[in-house]
């Protein structure tokens, strides 16, 4: 790029590298959540080895809950078990819904590789665990060599995994989403000791409540919340683990991006409010605001930094304690027990996710497609191989004293040769040349493609080579100052990467930025004079200078025909211009500034450079990969 970055965005430039995004927090969340499982773990092996009757007494101690002659009473280890972890799965549910409305599984042909893998990942485990206890009473334990941890897997592939990730996450997360629902059916089926059928109806008829509150749009979370805690009473009153609950209420909740028409709505009841602030009109304007955002978006905000900074660690802390002696590691590393859930998943899980994977294609004759390359692949199956959770449920309900105790050992040594195993294969793959190394991690599987209007070179702004390979489209509106703010970052990205064109495209909020539409049309007056970039930069620099006046000294400044580039921002010359922008826009889907689309797909998260010098970098990759 030619041009000077101007002094004022330099000064945004440090801002904008550390700024607060959905996905960078989300990925914080998510490997501060897995470095704190982690130390929970650590902290309960210490605590367990020091002082074991404390230990004990703690995670013992009973807890009731009572109304009048009716109540539940458990121990304080089962009350985050059946209870707390119900959060972490409603959590999950929450997140492979979004992958499944707005992310890469909203095309459902995606959805059958994943999910017969996340099978394949649970069949072979089981088998191996009862290879090796056959004939011995541990063999009904078979249960606790098939789940993943959810919380604990995707946390380690933030934290080891590349960081052109998203594929692999998707299907991931797919894999493990099928994974805990067998994993809880299998709770609740195998290892439930009484079903109570009066309750198992009160169950049903409540989830049928659940139904027709969301078929008729309800929206009030309190009406979600209160029948969330009835089905959960009553499924757990039935004899079935309640965790099912919380996955189910997450999988119900819709996705969706905002729709400019609910954020006009919230924008005039925010209005309203500032110029008569009352307590009706606050209420009004905060209900418009959570309305615009999808209920899944907004749940997920709330309960995903409690369900992996609190709840999880939590878990780990009552429920990976044991007493680690010489006697304790040789009788378990001889046990069919222990090396049942440690070859399992070590072995078992990736044999499964891979080899049911290839077979499918195989079977398929091509129709279906791996969403990821064979290196991704591979490590998504090593990693799979953490199994915590789910694990460490049922080896609770499964085995008692030494049994329990082997079957521990055994599921922390799978977490560690997971992790071990998954961190060794992607920095192989990082030594392998960039062809390679983009065929290993994306596969072939073509991108979706969500801008529904091509960029056309005779048309469009564009910086940067013509022909790159990459393309970065921004739909903006000049006086955004988020849009203000994102702008010394993609000069800085154009700076970085030489194989990028860049695309403006406007979209000016005239219900937020009054000044908005005059400022679009003044760069469209000036590109009809060869200056769009100048007067494009120019009024970024002066975002709290956009009216007519203003304009016309910027065209001054730049060495215009004024009085032509007055005359048409005065008859609008090229408002339509700027209204076929806007309507690319809308059939887009876009409702808000700045939105990006990285060779068509939509960038959903952050704006910083990171955030988008990796998007970047993924669509390199593919490009790499279907050029080879």
């Amino acid at each position: 790029m030619s041009e000077e970055q101007p002094a004022a965005a330099t000064s945004e430039t440090a801002w904008s590298r550390n700024l607060s995004t959905p996905l960078r927090d989300l990925l914080r969340t998510e490997t501060g959540g897995a470095g704190l499982l982690l130390g929970a773990a650590v902290a309960a092996l210490v605590w367990a080895n020091a002082d074991p009757s404390s230990y004990h007494s703690v995670w013992t101690s009973v807890l009731s809950i009572r109304i009048g002659h009716s109540g539940i009473s458990q121990d304080l280890r089962h009350w985050i078990n059946d209870g707390l972890m119900a959060f972490f799965f409603f959590v999950v549910g929450l997140e492979a819904r979004r992958e499944f409305d707005i992310g890469e599984l909203r095309e459902r042909r995606r959805v059958t590789v994943p999910l017969l893998a996340g099978l394949g990942g649970m069949t072979v485990p089981i088998a191996i665990y009862l290879a090796f206890n056959a004939g011995h009473h541990s063999a009904h334990g078979w249960g606790a060599a098939m789940s993943t941890d959810t919380a604990f897997a995707l946390g380690m592939l933030a934290l080891v995994g590349p960081r052109i990730s998203g594929r692999l996450r998707a299907f991931l997360l797919t894999v493990l989403v099928v994974d805990d629902v067998a994993g809880l059916l299998v709770i609740a089926i195998v290892y439930s000791h009484h079903l109570a059928v009066v309750a198992g109806a009160v169950a049903l008829g409540v989830f049928v409540l659940v139904l027709a509150a969301r078929g008729l749009e309800i929206q009030r979370g309190l009406v979600y919340a209160a029948l969330g805690v009835v089905l959960w009473v009553a499924v757990f009153e039935s004899g079935i683990d309640p965790l099912i609950v919380g996955l189910v209420m997450g999988l119900l909740a819709y996705a969706y991006p905002a729709g400019r028409g609910d954020l006009e709505h919230a924008t005039e009841q925010f209005r309203s409010f500032r110029e008569q602030p009352t307590a009706e009109l606050a209420h009004t304007a905060r209900r418009a605001l959570d309305l615009a955002i999808s209920p899944n978006e907004r749940m997920a905000e709330v309960f995903h930094p409690w369900s992996s900074y609190v709840v999880v660690p939590l878990f780990a802390l009552a429920n990976a304690g044991i007493v680690i002696d010489g006697s304790l590691l040789s009788r378990a590393f001889a046990s069919p027990i222990t090396l049942g859930i440690l070859v399992g998943y070590v072995v078992g899980k990736p044999v499964g996710i891979i080899g049911t994977s290839r077979l499918v294609i195989w079977a398929s004759r091509g129709k279906l497609r791996l969403p990821v390359g064979w290196g991704a692949l591979l490590g998504g199956g090593t990693i799979a191989g953490m199994g915590f959770t789910v694990s460490l449920l049922i080896s609770s309900l499964s085995f008692s004293g030494e049994d329990l105790d082997e079957a521990k050992v055994g599921v922390l040594s799978a977490a560690f040769c997971a992790a071990l195993l998954t961190w060794t294969i992607f920095r192989v793959i990082d030594l392998l040349p960039p062809r390679h190394r983009a065929r290993a991690l994306v596969g072939r599987l073509e991108t979706i493609v969500d801008l529904a209007v091509d960029v056309d070179p005779e048309r469009d702004h564009i910086r940067g080579p013509m022909n790159a390979p990459i393309t970065l489209v921004e739909y903006g509106d000049l006086e955004c100052p988020f849009c203000g703010r994102a702008e010394p970052v993609l000069r800085e990205l154009l700076a970085d990467f030489g194989d990028l064109r860049y695309v403006w495209r406007h979209l000016p909020l005239r219900d937020v930025h009054p000044h908005a539409q005059l400022a679009a049309e003044a760069t469209e007056a000036a590109a009809s004079q060869e200056h769009f970039w100048e007067m494009h930069d120019l009024l970024f620099e002066h975002q709290d200078a956009l009216r007519a006046p203003d304009l016309q000294g910027y065209a001054e400044k730049l060495g215009l025909d004024v009085e032509r580039f007055v005359e048409d921002l005065r008859k609008h010359t090229v408002a339509a211009r700027v209204a076929d922008d806007v309507d690319s826009a809308d059939l887009s889907g876009v409702s808000g500034t700045p939105t990006f689309f990285i060779n068509g797909r939509r960038l959903h998260g952050s704006y910083d450079i990171d955030g988008l010098s990796t998007a970047v970098r993924a669509a390199r990759a593919q490009k790499l990969v279907r050029r080879g």
